[in-house]
C-alpha cells in the first residue's frame, strides 16, 4: 500500500486514502513510530481552511490518544507554524492537515518529526508498513490514553517568530502591501505580521469558507493579486498558497515575480549581507537556466535536486547550504526555518526592497528568464513514459533542443498526471516540442 507522495498524503477528500479510516490508522500507526520512553508524548496538529479538515482532525486525533499521545489542537495555522511549534514545545511529532496548493476537494497529511522536519522516506515507509498490518497490540492501557486541548495562543507564537525574521535595523513603515492568503490556513497571521512590521495593509483571500481555498486566488491563481496591487497602487503584492509553505510576489505595476526571481533576489540578499552558505543556492530541475546564469555572474553556484522541496533541504542539510527553494515559490531559509515559509521568505524580499530603496520594479528583476513552457498530461494505471513512442518522442527533442535549451519530464509526485517542460532560446521551437511529447503520452495512455 503506497501512501506518502513527494509531500505527505494526498488524495480527494473522503476517498482512499483520504478518509477518517485512514487517517485514524495514521494517527495511531505515526503515534506508535514516535514512542519514545516513559514521557507524556504530544503531537502539534494545524489544519488548513477546507471543509474536510474536520473529519480528518477528529480522526487524526483519536488515533494519536488511542496509542497514548497527547494532542495540542491549533487549529487553521501555516505548515511552517508547525515545524516551528513541534521544536518550540519539545513536541514529538507534528502533522499538518492540507493539500497545500490543490482546490477544497483534496487533503492531505503532512507529518513532522521532533526536530521540525519533515519525516524521511525511510520513515514514512515504516508507518505505511504499520498502517497496513493493522497492529494494535501497543494501544495504550485505558489509564494511559492520551489526551487533546487546544492552544489559544499559537496564532500570537508564530506571529512574532515570523516577525524576529526580519532586520531589527528595518520597518516596513511607508510600504503599501496587498497579502493574498489564498483563504488558507494564513487567513489571520499574514495580514497582521506585516501590520505589525509597520505596513499598510491591502488583505484579501480572508474569508474562507470551506469551499473556497486557493478558488481564484493565491499563488496558483494571482490575477486578483495583480489587480488589487494596480488598483491600489500598492507597492507590492504577496500571494501565499492553501497552506503559506509557497508565496510569489508581483511588483508595483502588478507583473508577476515567480519563485526563481525570489530566489535571486534572496540569494543576492544574503550574499551582499555577508551570510550566504554554500557558495550558492539549491533548487531544482524545474528552475530556470536564466536564474543559474545570473547567480554564476555573482559568482555563485545552483544546484538542482529533484523535485520536491524535501529533496532540496535534504541536500542543504548534507552540504551546508542556508537558501534553497522551488520555482514554485517554496522557499526554505534554514537560518530561521526547517521547511518552506511564504510568510518569512515574503518578509526578505521586503527587507531587499527597504535596503535598496527602490520599487520593486528597479530592483527586483535581477534576471531575464529563458522562454519555458510546462503541461501536464492527466494518466490513469501505469506511467506511459515507459511507452517506446514516449520515449523516441523525448529523445527526438533532446536531440533537437542539444546544448541550446533544457527538457525535464516526470510524473507527478502528488497528483495523476505527466510534467512535461521544456526550455530554450526559440519559444516557438520549445512549444512544438512539449506538444509532441504531450501527443505521444496522450496515445501511449489510449492504446
Amino acid at each position: 500500500m503506497k501512501l506518502f507522495g513527494t509531500d505527505g498524503i494526498r488524495g480527494t477528500a473522503n476517498i482512499h486514502p483520504m478518509t477518517a479510516d485512514v487517517a485514524l490508522k495514521v494517527g495511531m500507526a505515526a503515534g506508535q513510530q514516535f514512542l519514545r520512553g516513559d514521557h507524556r508524548h504530544r503531537v502539534v496538529i494545524a489544519k488548513d481552511t477546507r471543509l474536510s479538515g474536520y473529519m480528518i482532525e477528529p480522526a487524526l486525533t483519536a488515533g494519536f490518544i488511542a496509542v497514548g499521545m497527547d494532542v495540542v489542537l491549533v487549529g487553521p495555522m501555516p505548515t511552517p507554524a508547525v515545524a516551528m511549534l513541534v521544536r518550540a514545545m519539545r513536541a514529538d511529532l507534528g502533522v499538518m492537515i492540507s493539500a497545500s496548493h490543490n482546490a477544497y476537494h483534496d487533503n492531505g497529511i503532512k507529518l513532522f518529526g521532533p526536530d521540525g522536519y519533515k519525516l524521511s522516506d525511510d520513515c514514512e515507509k515504516r508507518i505505511e508498513e504499520l498502517v497496513a498490518s493493522g497492529r494494535s497490540e501497543v494501544l495504550a492501557k485505558p489509564d494511559k490514553l492520551g489526551r487533546a486541548k487546544r492552544l489559544d495562543d499559537a496564532q500570537g507564537r508564530y506571529i512574532e517568530f515570523a516577525k524576529s525574521t526580519f532586520p531589527k535595523t528595518l520597518t516596513l513603515e511607508g510600504l503599501k502591501i496587498v497579502i493574498d492568503c489564498a483563504n488558507g490556513a494564513a487567513y489571520h497571521v499574514a495580514p497582521l505580521i506585516l501590520q505589525e512590521l509597520g505596513a499598510e495593509v491591502v488583505p484579501i483571500g480572508v474569508q474562507p469558507d470551506g469551499f473556497n481555498i486557493n478558488l481564484n486566488c493565491g499563488s496558483t491563481s494571482p490575477t486578483a493579486l495583480c489587480e488589487t496591487v494596480v488598483r491600489e497602487k500598492a507597492d507590492i503584492g504577496i500571494a501565499l498558497d492553501g497552506d503559506a509553505d509557497r508565496m510569489l510576489i508581483c511588483d508595483e505595476n502588478g507583473y508577476i515575480a515567480d519563485g526563481d526571481q525570489a530566489l535571486a533576489i534572496i540569494a543576492t540578499h544574503c550574499q551582499s549581507s555577508g551570510v550566504l552558505r554554500g557558495g550558492g543556492i539549491v533548487t531544482t530541475h524545474m528552475s530556470n537556466i536564466g536564474l543559474e546564469r545570473y547567480l554564476h555572474s555573482i559568482g555563485l553556484t545552483l544546484v538542482r535536486t529533484r523535485v520536491g522541496d524535501r529533496y532540496v533541504l535534504e541536500h542543504m542539510r548534507k552540504h551546508g547550504y542556508n537558501v534553497g527553494g522551488e520555482q514554485s515559490g517554496h522557499i526554505i531559509l534554514s537560518d530561521y526555518t526547517t521547511t518552506g515559509d511564504g510568510i518569512i521568505a515574503a518578509l526578505q524580499v521586503l527587507a531587499y526592497m527597504q535596503e535598496e530603496a527602490k520599487p520593486l520594479s528597479e530592483c527586483g528583476k535581477l534576471f531575464s528568464p529563458l522562454p519555458q513552457v510546462l503541461k501536464n498530461v492527466p494518466y490513469r494505471g501505469h506511467s506511459p513514459l515507459a511507452d517506446p513512442q514516449v520515449k523516441k518522442a523525448i529523445e527526438s527533442a533532446e536531440k533537437t533542443l542539444g546544448s541550446n535549451g533544457r527538457l525535464f519530464i516526470r510524473e507527478s509526485g502528488t497528483e495523476p498526471l505527466i510534467r512535461v517542460m521544456a526550455e530554450g532560446e526559440d519559444n516557438s521551437q520549445i512549444c512544438k516540442l512539449v506538444d509532441n511529447i504531450c501527443e505521444s503520452v496522450r496515445k501511449a495512455c489510449n492504446a
